[in-house]
Order: structure tokens, then sequence, then C-alpha cells
């Protein structure tokens, strides 16, 4: 699954394309490196975000393409 996908499907970002500008702007980075939108995430890579000074660290746990709001926050665990 896309990065930006992953993204916005746990909502972890509201919109597929503030998620896209995110990872274009090198916000986001996989397992350490930076990655670009179309970057694939495989369960159990490690990804961070860079809000601002704030930085979140999330582990992937599930992909799927759609989820309930309710189900979205057991696709990742927080680090």
């Amino acid at each position: 699954m896309r990065v930006d996908k992953f993204l916005k499907v746990s909502r972890i970002i509201k919109r597929r394309t503030i998620a896209n500008e995110a990872c274009d702007a090198g916000r986001v980075s996989i397992n350490g490196k930076v990655a670009k939108a179309g970057a694939d995430v495989n369960v159990g890579d490690v990804i961070e975000i860079k809000f601002g000074n704030n930085t979140t660290k999330i582990e992937v746990l599930s992909l799927n393409e759609s989820v309930k709001k309710e189900d979205a926050q057991a696709m990742y665990k927080s680090l």
C-alpha cells in the first residue's frame, strides 16, 4: 500500500492530498529513509512524520483498504 494512502486510511492525516504534500516536502520517512508518496508500506515498518516541531513515530500493524473510524487505530501502534 502507498504511504499516502496508509496515512489517510489510518486517519493519521485526514486527507490524502495533505499526506501527499507532506511526503513531497520530505516530512515522512519509512524505516529512517525519506519516503515519497508512492513508496510502499509493509507490516512492521516504522513511519516517522514531522508536524512542525512535533515528531510522530508509528509502527504499521495491518494494511486494510478501508476501515471504520473506530477501527483505524488498530492499524498502527505509537512508538
